[in-house]
């Protein structure tokens, strides 16, 4: 859609017609700032998932473990050991730090507000989580307070010191 704008042309009263929008190197803003939102959530999901589908063959499960269904990984939770809980932490840590990263550079304005969002909504999936796995409460806790919006806050910090130091 184009917004027909006159302006002044020199001293002339004649106006010439001006099209804000036919700029290709400019893109709508909210257009951008939806594509930001969006762009952080699905390579955040996919830093996660990517993380956990490879944590099995970084740290191997437990011995007669299923880790193929969400009812198996809960029956086999009590034979889990502290190492086991390194992936799905580094796995939901990264996947925020990386889509509230890519948030935060795509976005035009409100930067930190992108960057939490993405780590609110991961954050609700960690709730989420926490409530249908029976992990041990210091991982939970961990978890929670540490991998979501810490990590936002971080990927923030970072594209914020970047746009500081080009300047």
């Amino acid at each position: 859609m184009y917004h027909l704008i006159f302006v002044s042309n020199g001293p002339s009263n004649l106006k010439k017609p001006y099209f804000p929008s036919s700029n290709p190197s400019i893109m709508n803003p909210i257009l951008r700032n939806v594509l930001a939102a969006v762009s952080g959530l699905v390579v955040g999901s996919a830093v996660n998932m990517s993380l956990i589908m490879i944590s099995g063959s970084i740290i191997p499960p437990p011995e007669g473990a299923d880790m193929t269904t969400m009812e198996g990984l809960s029956a086999s939770m009590h034979l889990f050991e502290p190492k086991h809980f390194i992936m799905p932490f580094l796995a939901h840590a990264l996947g925020t730090f990386l889509g509230a990263l890519v948030a935060s550079f795509i976005v035009i304005s409100h930067k930190l507000k992108f960057a939490m969002a993405i780590g609110g909504f991961f954050f609700i999936g960690g709730v989420i989580n926490v409530y249908m796995l029976p992990a041990p409460m210091w991982f939970n806790v961990t978890d929670l307070f540490l991998a979501y919006i810490p990590m936002a806050w971080l990927a923030w910090k970072l594209v914020s010191l970047k746009k500081s130091i080009e300047s």
